[in-house]
C-alpha cells in the first residue's frame, strides 16, 4: 500500500496543476469590468434655447415635402 501512496500524490499534483492552468486560461480571456468614466456636460448658455428650432434648412425641407 505504501508504494501506491506517492503515485496518488503525483496524480493529485498534476490534476491540481491542470485545474489551476485551466482557471488561469479562462480568467485571462474574460473581460475586465471597468467603471464608466463620467462625461463632462457642457453648461447651457442662458442666451441659447434648446429644443426645436425652425431654421432655414428645416423650412426648405418642409417646402420640398409638400404634396
Amino acid at each position: 500500500m505504501k508504494a501506491s501512496q506517492p503515485q496518488q500524490s503525483r496524480r493529485r499534483l498534476f490534476a491540481g496543476a491542470g485545474t489551476v492552468a485551466a482557471v488561469a486560461a479562462v480568467a485571462s480571456v474574460l473581460p475586465v469590468r471597468q467603471e464608466p468614466t463620467p462625461v463632462a456636460q457642457p453648461e447651457a448658455q442662458p442666451d441659447q434655447r434648446s429644443g426645436y428650432r425652425l431654421t432655414e434648412h428645416v423650412q426648405r425641407y418642409y417646402q420640398t415635402a409638400r404634396v
